[in-house]
């Protein structure tokens, strides 16, 4: 999976739809020109406004047929790693952030001093955390596997509570 930015000079025409039945409430995905540009949970932090996904789309649709199928298989323990068109608006150091993040394993956890680090950056784990909270994607960009440096839970667009139940899901699941 690759994280792109969004070409400048276009005028984004938005879909979104809403997926229910998942173990962490209603996810609304949105899609611009057929990649997937945002992943929102119910109360999620950080979350733009309804106005802003554009006009509602069937869930059959694509990317959202595909992005649906995927993520049913991940919460049936069935996928470990998502592979879907992406186009994700941030700066280029919150796209370098967010890429690092597709390179977590499955079932495990870094810190984000240790994710730093892996940027080249050590001394910028708290820019990593602020890059981390704006990803629009949760899930498939696994911010959630993204933790304090004693492991504790820290921080989660989603609430600690989604994030501690993807990562004991991920822990009991791995392989």
């Amino acid at each position: 999976m690759s994280v792109h930015a969004l070409s400048a000079g276009t005028v984004p025409v938005r879909t979104h739809t809403v997926m229910t039945g998942t173990p962490v409430g209603p996810l609304t995905l949105v899609a611009q020109d057929g990649a997937l540009t945002g992943l929102y949970m119910t109360d999620q932090r950080h979350r733009p406004p309804q106005e802003s996904f554009g006009h509602p789309e069937e869930p059959g649709a694509e990317p959202f047929a595909t992005a649906i199928k995927q993520l049913q298989a991940y919460f049936a323990g069935e996928l470990t790693a998502f592979d879907l068109p992406l186009h994700l608006d941030g700066t280029p150091f919150q796209r370098r952030v967010w890429a690092a993040l597709c390179e977590i394993p499955y079932g495990a956890t870094v810190s984000y001093g240790e994710l730093a680090g892996r940027l080249g950056k050590p001394s910028a784990a708290r820019a990593v955390g602020l890059a981390n909270g704006k990803n629009p994607v949760g899930i498939i960009v696994p911010c959630h596997r993204v933790v304090g440096a004693s492991g504790s839970l820290t921080g989660y667009g989603g609430g600690l509570q989604r994030k501690r139940h993807l990562l004991d899901f991920e822990r009991a699941t791995a392989v």
